[in-house]
């Protein structure tokens, strides 16, 4: 009996998503929901964390944000550069000769991360992810793909992934899924017109998205970190905005 045990385990520790290292930070006591936030090329998971303390989150009640950091991996574009990144950007126009493996490696690591809230006791509605450049890039790509309705999805100057298959791999249970999809109209990086499309192939499968324009470049500004607020609080406030 022991011994069938055992080899359960072990037969599920193999077949098991990989999960990266995380920063996280929680804002009181059992978390009600939680919020998966993807950084960009080259930062990691710290490089929003900072911003927790602005978002006012005791309206909500207790919540835990979790910050993944990317592998590392040479990055074409800079050069073969080794740094953290969800997958390897291999021109200017990040939206053509998209990474494939790196992508659904990626996508893979966020859905073990979605596994591992669900099993702390977080419901997938009370689930929100979330992401910046490429790591908004994963974000929308996984959310829309996950088989259970989410929280929501909060999207931060980024693009759309593999455009020409959301139609067919589009999940209807996401169709309520509150998006917010925030972008910079002075972005050199990132153009806003890439996060436009983003925002308009997200509604055309009957998404309800939240669109922000703000006078910045690629980064976020005061403007928008209180708009994510409210946003935040309109989703999970209550009883949790479903």
């Amino acid at each position: 009996m022991n011994d069938g045990i055992s080899a359960a385990g072990e037969a599920a520790q193999e077949t098991a998503r990989p999960l990266p290292d995380c920063v996280e930070v929680e804002t009181g006591g059992d978390a009600d929901f939680s919020v998966i936030w993807l950084h960009g090329l080259g930062a990691d998971g710290h490089d929003f964390e900072p911003i927790v303390p602005m978002l006012g989150m005791d309206r909500v009640g207790p919540s835990r944000f979790v910050f993944p950091h990317a592998p590392r991996r040479p990055v074409t574009i800079n050069g073969g550069m080794v740094m953290r990144a969800w997958y390897d950007i291999r021109g200017v126009d990040v939206g053509r000769d998209q990474d494939r493996q790196g992508i659904l490696a990626s996508a893979e690591m966020v859905e073990a991360l979605i596994e591992r809230e669900i099993t702390r006791g977080i419901e997938p509605g009370r689930i929100v992810l979330a992401g910046f450049s490429q790591g908004g890039a994963i974000a929308a790509y996984t959310g829309i793909r996950h088989a259970q309705a989410l929280g929501g999805l909060m999207l931060l100057s980024c693009y759309p992934l593999f455009e020409d298959r959301v139609a067919a791999e589009f999940r209807a249970v996401q169709k309520k899924t509150p998006v917010f999809a925030g972008h910079g109209r002075l972005d050199p990086m990132v153009p806003v017109a890439m996060g436009r499309r983003l925002a308009q192939m997200l509604q055309s499968q009957g998404m309800p998205v939240e669109w922000h324009e703000y006078d910045i470049p690629h980064s976020v500004a005061p403007e928008e970190i209180a708009d994510i607020s409210a946003w935040l609080v309109s989703c999970l406030g209550g009883d949790g905005g479903r």
